[in-house]
């Protein structure tokens, strides 16, 4: 599952990573990577360090740190030897690599007209590794679908807890057709390349054979886009929280598009501190709100409301 993002490791860092069993290897979620600092990965929602003479350590004073040399050799690799190429990337803080994993950088920031023109120096890199599980989607399919009829629908988590992994699994299913649900037009807008993992335009996740992608741009100006240009039966994007989020959200909905989409927070009291999403929730565009958790595992529905915000008791009856 992470042989493509190993691809772009330094030599030494890739060896140590194999050095792990192939089990712990298939659990990772994320590798950081510091120069000066040591060789850290997290997996099941723990942070473990990488040791000098290979496996894992939790003690710093025998962690590998990661060198200045292979911070260079990283992003030599990131850029395929020509940074200019990783410019807009950069600007961003993150960079999409094959298999739709994300690398995150930190450094030094330069600045043009008051604006991030991209990250030099750059001395913190964080790989995410994405994951594509199939069938994510079937316990919640029911919950958004009463009587065979998409619901718009909020997603609700804290990072890390499976809700990309979730809405591109909806994105697949819905595309697809399943269990006389479907198949529908859906349009992705993915503003950080998680969704479709798409590099030079290309899906590396499979998002089903009737989506359209817009990667890389916007959320707000996306949504206005796919609205006009592509006439989708449903709209789908991740991590809504600004005011032209909202307003985008509310013309789909009004141009008669179903709206699946998420946003960060532990519950919907969580959510309802956030003034534009509080307003957005109190407006009911919303019919079904899932909230995902971590435990006992990634992506577990720990509640499912409807648009009065009442609790789903007899969940497949909401």
């Amino acid at each position: 599952m992470i042989t493509d993002a190993c691809t772009i490791l330094p030599d030494r860092v890739r060896r140590y990573f194999e050095t792990l069993a192939q089990g712990e290897q298939e659990q990772i979620e994320e590798i950081r990577l510091r120069v000066g600092r040591p060789i850290e990965y997290g997996a099941g929602g723990t942070l473990t360090f990488i040791k000098q003479t290979g496996g894992r350590t939790s003690r710093i004073e025998e962690a590998a740190l990661f060198t200045a040399e292979e911070g260079v050799q990283l992003l030599t690799r990131l850029s395929q030897h020509s940074l200019y190429t990783l410019e807009e990337e950069m600007r961003r803080g993150y960079v999409t690599i094959r298999g739709g994993h994300r690398v995150g950088l930190a450094g030094r920031v330069v600045l043009e007209q008051g604006k991030v023109k991209l990250i030099r120096d750059v001395t913190s890199f964080n790989i995410r590794i994405a994951r594509e599980q199939k069938g994510a989607a079937n316990a919640v399919l029911p919950l958004i679908t009463p009587g065979g009829h998409i619901r718009n629908t909020l997603i609700i988590s804290p990072p890390q807890c499976g809700k990309t992994t979730l809405l591109r699994d909806l994105a697949r299913q819905l595309s697809t057709g399943v269990a006389r649900i479907g198949p529908y037009k859906v349009a992705v807008v993915d503003e950080r390349s998680e969704l479709a993992g798409c590099v030079a335009g290309i899906p590396q996740k499979d998002i089903g054979p009737r989506t359209d992608i817009l990667d890389a741009c916007p959320k707000a100006e996306g949504m206005m886009m796919m609205i006009r240009s592509m006439a989708p039966d449903v709209l789908i994007t991740d991590e809504i929280g600004r005011p032209e989020d909202a307003l985008a959200l509310e013309e789909a909905i009004h141009a008669g598009i179903t709206v699946l989409t998420s946003a960060h927070g532990k519950d919907l009291k969580d959510i309802m501190r956030r003034p534009v999403l509080s307003r957005l929730l109190q407006s009911g565009i919303f019919e079904r709100y899932l909230v995902l958790s971590r435990t006992p595992r990634i992506g577990t529905i720990a509640g499912v409301y409807d648009g009065t915000f009442a609790e789903c008791r007899e969940r497949l009856r909401c």
